[in-house]
């Protein structure tokens, strides 16, 4: 109904945001994704997805049209409700979920809070095709997930590192080092933070 919203950034929280669009302001559901997206000016757009339920309505709005269209994906998932939805793109990058699905990567998507093994296997079962279909097969690369990756990324958050940005920048050291120890790890990301 509501596909996109334009307007002044009023109010920024990592959970939400509120757009004033010529006098109204929309409050908006928003993934930490899409906060780390957003712009430093005033002015923004949002792919958004409204979702009507008995009780409420409520609106979601995503930086990216891709991160939209996951969401929507996930949603179609039993089980997946917008809440663990959002957590998911709150907790891993949509690529890197679009990369667990299309490699059927089950710890992966588990790893993420308030989703079990079961429902982390039907996310895989029920949207792996449909992953592989919308996204070439080049753009679903597996990316490692091994104790290095894990042990240096809790390293850095000890440090006071957000998460989401230590991710980015390991996972490109690993990208570009894929021999590379875990204390070479934590250096060359210490140098990049």
């Amino acid at each position: 109904m509501i596909a996109h919203i334009h307007g002044k950034l009023v109010e920024k929280n990592p959970t939400d945001v509120v757009i004033d669009c010529q006098g109204v302001g929309y409050h908006i559901h928003i993934s930490l994704h899409t906060y780390a997206l957003l712009p430093q000016s005033e002015s923004v757009k949002l792919f958004t997805y409204l979702l009507i339920k008995e009780d409420a309505h409520q609106l979601y709005g995503f930086m990216e049209k891709s991160e939209r269209e996951l969401f929507k994906l996930l949603l179609s998932v039993s089980g997946i409700g917008a809440g663990i939805a959002r957590t998911m793109l709150s907790s891993l990058d949509p690529k890197q979920i679009i990369a667990a699905i299309g490699n059927g990567d089950v710890g992966t998507i588990q790893s993420i809070k308030g989703i079990g093994a079961k429902t982390a296997q039907r996310v895989i079962l029920d949207l792996r095709d449909k992953v592989l279909k919308i996204h070439d097969i080049g753009e679903v690369s597996p990316i490692s997930y091994n104790t290095n990756r894990d042990e240096a990324l809790s390293a850095l958050e000890v440090l006071g590192f957000v998460r989401k940005n230590a991710e980015k920048v390991v996972d490109k050291i690993m990208k570009e080092q894929p021999d590379a120890n875990l204390e070479t790890i934590i250096k060359q990301a210490l140098k990049n933070l």
